[in-house]
């Protein structure tokens, strides 16, 4: 069922419907999570073409990267988790120390409730789906609001999630901010919002009334340190290759580049070579950006940069593209180098050591992800242990997100949290300890009045 929030009574009506849902036990059983990761699965096998047509009309993308960047990735985690469902949702014996024998302990999963999952506009269908993957799994009832700012994805989601899922368990709710707000000031059982760090500050301070718990996934400056032995060409290729994908509008993008200094000038040439190849088929070498505020935001980085752009810097205000940009050497106070850039600009910095890359990355806030391009698997894990981050990844960029075995999720600015696979699971799960005990034995000496002899065995035993 799609939902329009014109007032919060009308959030509160949502809520308290999907509240009734859950009460009468029907998203509980094995068999309704199954059947709701199965339809997701389905609607992304059976709607690529609208999905991706909804894509391009509100982002500018690519038939093949709305495949890879929302289709492909939503489907593989609905069919991972479906597959082993059932074994995450297994109580987990646990042993018992003597003084509690004889008796059973286990852990389970219970569902919480219902969840709120915010979307964001860069990838809107895997960024509404995927959490709800999660969410389902575990059996919660879920509100799914999409971004505003996708549109055309927002109704696509809205017309086609009640076709594919249980529409009384699962409603889409459109609307702006506002409607955002409304939702939160219901209370849920836990909020997952993607987004910025500004917007995720009020998203937590609008569910600390109701105590609902949130995930927050957040962004941040991800950089790439390029050590002296790095393979420039395949580091080139990827940093070029995941720079472009969404016109660099990815939480997870390459940010920007610590090169060793031996090595900088030739990784900027190969990368500025990457890129140009990369769009050589494309008429335009100019990439969409989302909205006109977005394009001023990153036309104002490039225009303000003290460092040298190298490659690119132009950019069309009526059709709102932007060439992919090289900046070398940006001073380290300037917007570029401080702002979140989710865009086709990509600073690279010279740096005289690894040390003084980490030292670096370290004085700022700590990034999403983090990506180490070195001959050593031992440098590189070396370096990963020193810079805090959300996920890391040595030799390549981004992939870390497309691992369902792998917890997904930011740190500090970052964000909080994780999900993908069984750690969203457990994530929109309550972990509940059981004891089960006997009626026997009741051994007196646990009961007041107590003697000498039974306190002195109770500390023993106890």
């Amino acid at each position: 069922m799609t939902v329009h929030i014109e007032n919060p009574s009308t959030a509160g009506a949502v809520v308290h419907d999907l509240r009734t849902v859950f009460a009468a036990g029907r998203t509980k059983s094995l068999q309704w999570r199954l059947d709701q990761l199965a339809g997701i699965e389905r609607l992304c096998a059976e709607q690529e073409p609208a999905i991706a047509a909804a894509l391009a009309e509100d982002l500018g993308r690519s038939a093949h990267e709305a495949w890879l960047g929302d289709i492909a990735s939503t489907k593989g985690e609905a069919a991972y988790a479906r597959k082993h469902l059932r074994t995450w949702m297994r109580r987990r014996r646990q042993s018992l120390p003597l003084a509690q024998l004889p008796g059973k302990g286990w852990i389970q999963y219970d569902p919480l409730g219902v969840v709120l999952v915010i979307g964001p506009w860069n990838y809107p269908l895997y960024l509404s789906l995927g959490p709800l993957v999660a969410a389902v799994a575990a059996g919660n009832c879920a509100v799914i609001k999409p971004s505003e700012l996708a549109p055309a994805t927002s109704a696509l989601l809205a017309r086609l999630v009640p076709q594919y899922l249980d529409g009384d368990a699962i409603r889409v709710v459109e609307g702006d901010a506002q409607t955002t707000q409304d939702l939160l000031a219901q209370g849920f059982d836990h909020a997952l919002f993607t987004g910025g760090t500004e917007v995720g500050r009020k998203i937590m301070a609008a569910a600390a009334p109701t105590l609902t718990p949130v995930t927050l996934e957040l962004g941040g400056k991800s950089p790439v340190i390029v050590t002296a032995d790095a393979d420039l060409d395949v580091t080139a290729r990827r940093l070029a290759w995941v720079k472009l994908l969404n016109s660099g509008q990815t939480c997870i993008a390459p940010d920007y580049v610590l090169a060793d200094k031996t090595i900088a000038d030739e990784l900027i040439r190969k990368t500025v070579a990457a890129t140009t190849q990369f769009r050589s088929a494309e008429a335009d070498p100019a990439l969409p950006i989302v909205n006109q505020r977005q394009f001023e935001r990153l036309t104002s980085l490039i225009a303000g940069t003290r460092g040298a752009v190298v490659a690119g810097g132009r950019s069309d205000a009526q059709r709102l593209r932007i060439e992919p940009t090289v900046i070398a050497d940006p001073a380290p106070d300037e917007p570029v180098m401080n702002d979140e850039i989710f865009g086709p600009i990509l600073p690279v910095l010279r740096v005289d050591s690894v040390d003084d890359a980490i030292t670096f990355v370290n004085s700022r806030p700590k990034p999403l992800a983090l990506y180490v391009f070195t001959g050593s698997q031992q440098r590189g894990r070396q370096i990963i242990d020193a810079v805090p981050s959300g996920g890391a990844v040595i030799n390549h960029i981004a992939m870390h997100c497309l691992v369902p075995q792998l917890p997904f999720g930011g740190v500090g600015a970052s964000g909080m949290g994780a999900y993908h696979g069984r750690w969203g699971f457990e994530t929109l799960s309550h972990r509940r300890a059981v004891l089960a005990k006997p009626a026997k034995p009741d051994p007196p000496l646990m009961y007041p009045p107590y003697t000498d002899r039974a306190l002195k065995i109770m500390r023993k035993l106890l």
